[in-house]
Formats: C-alpha cells, structure tokens, sequence
C-alpha cells in the first residue's frame, strides 16, 4: 500500500507539474542570426538584453532551419509537417503566391483542445497562412483550434502606425505602434484566463519591412533622421532600431507576466522565421539570402527557455527543425497521446525536442529539411537536405549541389563542380536516398554530369530573356534541341528550334538541352 500510494503522489505531482506550465511561442519576422551577438555566425550586434535574457535558463540552438519563407515555415510549426504535405511552400499572397493552408489540417491547438479542454489558446500577431478574402477566411485562426485571433492577418504591413488589426474576424483601424499593440494585446488576453493555463502564439511583425524609425524610447538610434531617404539609404540601421524595439517591448511582455505571477511557469520559444532579406544581408551574395534553401536564408535563432529547461544555460548543436515546435509544445505540456489522432494520410514530420531540454538526449534526428516552392515557379525553388556535415541542395529545375558546411558555412564551394572523395560520396548518397525516401517520388540525385554541371554560362544564344523565339549564330540544321521547363517537363524537342513560336510559354525558367559535339545545356529565362 506504501509503494501504491508513493507511485500515486509521483503522478499527481506529475500532472500538478504539466498543469504550472504556460507556454509563449515568439516569433520574429525576417530574423537570422546576423545581428544576434549570442550567435557564432553573427555579423553584426544588436542590444536585445530581453531576447538575450532566455539564454539563462534556455537551450539555444546552433543548428535551427527553417522555411525559406514566412507563411511556409507557419504552416510547418502549426501542423508539424513539411510543406510538400500541406502545399504551403511560399508566401501567401506574395511574389509567386503559395497555396493557402487546408483548413482541414490537425494543429497544435486543435490537439490541446481534444487533450485539455482548460488550456486557453491564442494567436496574436501575424497570421498569413490564408487571404483576407473571402471575408469568412478571417476566422479561419478559430476554425483552425484558436480560442482567440488578434491581429493583422496579412503578411507586410503597410504601415507600423496605421493598419488594419482582426480581432476574430472584426476589422478595427489601428495606430498604436504594431510591435506595442501585440503585447498590448497579449497582456490582455492574459490578464482574462485569471489563472488558466495557455499557450500563446505572439508573432511580430518586426523586424519585416517596411523600414521606418520607432517610437522614441524603444530604441537607442538617436542618430537616424526616420526620413524616406535615408531609410532608403540605410536600411539596416532602421531594421537593427525595429529589432531593439521589438527587444523593449518583449521586456514589457516579461514584467507584466511577473507582475501577474505568470512568468516563473512559462516556456518561452523564441525564434526568426526565415533568415535576413537581401536588403538586411550582412553576406556579399545576396541570392542566397531568405527566398532561397541556401543556409542564410534558412538559418535561425532558436531559443527555448524556462521551468521545463534542465541545466539551463545551454548550447545545443543538435539539427532542429522549427516544424519540431508542434511536437515540443504538445510534448512540454503533457500530452503524450496525440500521435494516436493522427490518422495515415496526414503524417507528421515533427520531433520532439522534448529530451534536449530534458538533458537526456543530445539528438532527436539525423538531418534536417527545407523547401521553397511558389504557384508561379522560379529558379528558386528547391529542396535542401543536411546532416551534421553536408547539405544536398536540390533546385526543381534540376541542378544540384553539395556543400560541406563545416568547411564552407557560406556554401562558396560546390563539391559536384570536383571530383568527391569517399567520405563526399557516401555523405552524398546518404542525404539522396534520404531525401528520396522522404518525398516518396522520384530520385533527387542525377547521375548524369549534363544536369549536374547547369551552370548560369555565357551563350550566343539570343534574347535571353526571350519572349517568343530564340536564335544563336551556332545552331545548325543536325543539332537536336530539348527545351524543358524548371519541373523537368519537355516543352518541345526536335530540330530547327529556331522555327518554333514559344510566347504561350508561361513565364519562367528553362533549359536548353543541345545534343551536338559540346552536349550544352543552357538555362533561359522566358518573360
């Protein structure tokens, strides 16, 4: 009876323990590393004390990917999986346009309901995951498992002092500065569960453009003019300003939940959404900035932090994906269960990261895995693959190419331009079979050099870009041509190409394959 009643006091002190913890996830909008001084990768250094104050009793992670872009990369930490499974693999309503998200997915808030009815769930902040019309999509966030949506539901802002805020699914006129009206909100919202456990999405805007100065006191710029000029001028000094305000105002988040004994049991999970835009790049190649699956434009912070922490003070090297939030949050509040309701043609690709904070585990998964991909396809688009060492990059129209990141962090040095060593090789056909396995289609490692050595080459061949026809001095009467789009279809194959009217082409990228003495294939662009 001793032994029955010890093990029952262990559980219930086990549940007493989950039913403390509140959970915070924070999002910042368009942030890498760069100006994170706590990164070694760093370029630049922004004073963020309050960001920086997670690391105490938090776990930061080294290795964080995410999406290349904002809505895909929500998508993926509110259901868990990647985005070849939920169609969201660009920007919601943006350059190319992506898919918006099925409101028939199963999210993080839909399974705390089904485990814990109590649990109050929020999302406050950006949404982006679906247009603003139809009207009825503005309630797609409750639909979708929230008890409560506050917030700009679009993706830019067209003004941090005057913009539109849906409160679930009533328009309201709003010129508080948008960083301090989130909080503003979410300490609100807070203050109304009384003594409730939640979770809360809090996703800023900031540090996204459009550049502006902030309200005076939320930053230490005193020296930017905040006029159009010079923003244009300066870019990344109006964006460090944005980030320390938005720093200035998590801190005013942290003391109201001090000041309503919330802070001491709540999980805080700070991340970037995809890494710095080419206007804030502190790299010189700037096609490899957010947009891309080059490592800058999917390298995070990533930040967990609180009671549920172990040995605070961490650094982890473990490869963590942000889609691995859906499970880490599940996991920190007790719901051990959720994987039974997740039925066969709705995987989940999340892992928890549950262990790492606990310290009983330095790993969850072997590699990590991103994607980009738009309705109106670019050059891109891609899928990239990496474990400890290497990263596979795989562009939809083709090429490939393969980095060792510990070497070669800025992916400067393609190894398939050389010959691989053994230890490439095996790495190579590791992260191939790998990435095969997991699309389930098709194989994403080309053996022939033809496709592997596309390069962006000179060529006679003219207009490129071209509207309708393509000519070159050096076509000839027995060369065979392939003209294939960037998703590997052949729009025309044949000779004399020279005759052949291409404007009903969509706009895009293409390959010119020539089979003559040279076997070219040139990449052109079709406007």
């Amino acid at each position: 009876m001793r032994k029955f009643l010890i093990g029952f006091a262990s559980v219930i002190c086990s549940l007493n323990s989950y039913s403390q913890r509140n959970i915070v996830l924070i999002i910042a909008d368009d942030l890498g590393t760069d100006y994170c001084g706590f990164y070694e990768d760093h370029q630049d250094t922004v004073d963020i004390p309050n960001i920086r104050a997670l690391l105490r009793k938090g776990v930061r992670f080294s290795n964080a990917m995410s999406n290349p872009v904002c809505s895909a990369t929500r998508a993926g930490i509110l259901t868990g999986r990647y985005s070849f499974r939920t169609g969201v693999g660009g920007i919601v309503g943006g350059a190319g346009g992506s898919n918006q998200l099925d409101t028939s997915e199963i999210t993080i808030p839909r399974l705390l309901k089904k485990f814990n009815p109590i649990i109050a769930k929020a999302d406050i902040g950006k949404w982006h995951l679906h247009q603003a019309m139809p009207i009825s999509n503005l309630l797609n966030p409750n639909r979708l498992g929230y008890d409560h949506y506050e917030g700009p539901f679009i993706g830019q802002l067209p003004s941090y002092t005057n913009w539109t805020k849906y409160t679930n699914g009533v328009a309201s006129t709003i010129t508080t500065y948008a960083t301090t009206e989130n909080v503003n909100n979410a300490v609100t919202w807070i203050k109304m569960q009384n003594s409730k456990q939640f979770f809360l999405w809090l996703a800023f805007n900031a540090p996204h453009a459009p550049y502006h100065l902030p309200p005076a006191g939320l930053h230490t710029y005193t020296n930017l003019s905040g006029t159009p000029l010079d923003i244009s001028k300066n870019p990344k000094s109006y964006f460090k300003a944005m980030l320390q305000a938005l720093d200035h105002e998590i801190g005013r988040f942290y003391d109201s939940l001090k000041k309503m004994n919330r802070f001491d049991s709540t999980d805080f999970i700070f991340i970037g959404d995809n890494g710095n835009t080419t206007q804030t790049a502190q790299i010189a190649n700037t096609d490899k900035a957010k947009g891309t699956v080059y490592q800058y434009g999917v390298h995070v912070p990533f930040i967990i932090s609180g009671p549920s922490v172990v040995n605070g003070g961490r650094k982890s090297d473990a490869l963590v994906n942000t889609a691995d939030i859906f499970a880490t949050v599940l996991d920190l509040f007790g719901d051990k269960s959720w994987p039974t309701l997740i039925p066969s043609n709705k995987p989940v690709d999340s892992k928890s990261i549950f262990p790492i904070l606990k310290n009983t585990s330095t790993e969850i998964r072997p590699w990590q895995f991103c994607e980009n991909f738009k309705l109106t396809p670019d050059s891109t688009d891609g899928k990239a693959m990496r474990n400890k060492e290497f990263k596979l990059i795989k562009l939809d129209y083709g090429k490939e190419e393969f980095y060792n990141l510990n070497t070669d962090p800025d992916e400067l040095n393609d190894l398939l331009k050389g010959n691989l060593s053994s230890i490439e090789q095996t790495n190579f056909n590791y992260l191939c079979s790998e990435m095969t396995k997991l699309i389930g289609k098709g194989s994403f490692c080309n053996s022939s050099s033809d496709i592997k050595n596309i390069v962006d080459q000179k060529s006679d061949i003219y207009p490129n870009p071209f509207h309708a026809y393509i000519h070159s001095e050096s076509f000839t009467d027995q060369d065979i041509y392939e003209l294939t789009d960037c998703m590997g279809q052949i729009r025309f194959t044949g000779k004399n190409i020279e005759l052949q009217n291409f404007s009903n082409l969509p706009t895009g990228v293409y390959f010119l394959k020539i089979s003559n003495n040279k076997n070219q294939t040139i990449k052109l662009l079709k406007e």
